[in-house]
């Protein structure tokens, strides 16, 4: 069995044509119950975030399948597959799972450390779970990856700090007021920064979000993507009192909000703090409303500055998260050479179990003649008996690290014990082996 990823990223694809692969838009289970009928993909999770499209499956053909992944991902979003072929990439076995594991430590992310990342790569999985589309393999190739985010977490400050000016905003504001749940924003402007830093705040739970902007139908715009509502631009003054976050990121050539307007809004506010953040060049609020008590005025020098320290932070942490994903990388490639033995040893268990009912049948005239206890009892010393003589073989199979080894191996003990196919033994449709069988190798 085979492990095959294909798909498209950031790296590869412009944003044109990845808002067109979104899977998510349509539904990613509905896009796995069509995959699902296609035979050779025995597995598959479907990964389909903003920066990326991605089809894992575990299939016996991965030449083959990957030129019915190509066609499905063309066919599915009505893309020409001359045009879509140029911008899809496809790994197989250690280079898929390596994949995997960078994606979900945030080191093949657009900004390397998102930490939204290993969220999206979990609600991927759960969704094939649900779906009954992921199997053993893929089961143990996600939460091994789990496993590389978590690590990655929790050992390196790779995910630690802002690295956009957007974030950085919403990082300080954290840092005045701790948690933003609760709090009101206003946000002056409709652009596309207004709107990253807006769908920041909103993520953390905000109990109001307004916009404002002197084009009414460019507010409305935001506000209906955003899930804000509409200020009108001449009701500034008392949307500054009643905020206590503002984002300014307009176009205009002065400064839109100045001292006098932040001095008329402080009583009102009763001691709340008032952070204002201005991300707009030139700058939306004038450099002087900083000067009034528990008013706390950032631009974006400031915003690029942490932006950039967090950056040179992050880049001596790249390294520690790259040995991370070979170690763990190298803990599921042993895992998946294993499952080459599972056949023979599910028939060499198989064999053995036969051989010992047989003989407790041949003795059932005799053993007749015991009390139950003791019938329960011989039963169980030749299970027993059975199970420490499988142990070590079932142990050298697991460490053979070369599949040529255990091709060798499992013809060597097929003749000698008379396995029936054992290189066969579990093939067949995608829910063929049990996790009981997969155990066997674990």
């Amino acid at each position: 069995m085979h492990l095959l990823l294909v798909g498209a990223s950031h790296r590869t694809a412009p944003v044109e044509l990845r808002e067109r692969l979104d899977f998510s838009s349509r539904g990613i289970d509905v896009a796995l119950g069509t995959l699902a009928t296609h035979p050779d993909a025995r597995e598959a999770v479907i990964v389909s975030t903003c920066n990326r499209a991605e089809i894992y499956v575990a299939c016996d053909e991965p030449d083959a399948v990957r030129e019915e992944l190509v066609e499905f991902i063309g066919n599915y979003h009505r893309l020409p597959t001359a045009e879509l072929r140029a911008h899809l990439y496809a790994h197989v076995d250690q280079e898929a799972a390596r994949h995997l594991f960078r994606v979900a430590s945030g080191l093949e992310s657009l900004v390397v450390g998102e930490p939204q990342i290993l969220g999206q790569v979990k609600d991927a999985y759960a969704v094939a779970s649900t779906a009954h589309t992921a199997g053993p393999l893929l089961n143990k190739l996600f939460h091994a990856a789990f496993g590389v985010g978590k690590r990655v977490r929790s050992e390196t400050a790779l995910t630690e700090g802002a690295v956009s000016v957007s974030f950085a905003a919403v990082t300080l504001a954290k840092k005045i007021f701790g948690s933003l749940s609760g709090c009101r924003v206003l946000v002056l402007g409709a652009g596309e920064m207004s709107k990253l830093t807006a769908t920041h705040l909103k993520a953390q739970g905000i109990a109001r979000l307004r916009i404002a902007s002197r084009t009414r139908q460019s507010a409305e715009a935001l506000a209906a993507e955003v899930g804000g509502e509409v200020v009108e631009w001449d009701q500034l003054g008392p949307a500054l009192r009643e905020a206590d976050i503002v984002i300014t990121a307009t176009g205009a050539s002065l400064p839109i909000v100045d001292k006098a307007m932040v001095q008329a809004a402080v009583p009102a506010r009763r001691s709340r703090p008032l952070f204002l953040i201005d991300i707009a060049v030139p700058r939306d609020v004038a450099p002087d409303a900083a000067d009034v008590e528990q008013v706390f005025l950032y631009n974006i020098d400031d915003l690029q500055t942490i932006v950039r320290e967090n950056l040179e932070r992050r880049g001596s942490e790249v390294g520690r998260a790259e040995q991370i994903v070979d170690e763990e990388l190298q803990k599921f490639l042993s895992w998946q050479r294993s499952r080459g033995a599972i056949p023979t040893v599910v028939a060499l268990r198989q064999r053995f179990e036969t051989i010992r009912r047989s003989e407790l049948q041949r003795l059932e005239p005799k053993l007749a003649q015991l009390p139950p206890e003791a019938r329960e009892r011989v039963e169980e010393i030749t299970r027993l008996i059975v199970e420490k003589l499988l142990i070590h073989p079932t142990e050298q199979l697991k460490a053979v690290g070369d599949p040529e080894t255990v091709v060798q191996y499992s013809e060597a003990l097929g003749r000698l014990f008379a396995l029936e196919e054992p290189s066969k033994v579990g093939v067949g449709t995608r829910t063929s082996r049990t996790a009981r069988e997969d155990d066997e190798v674990r």
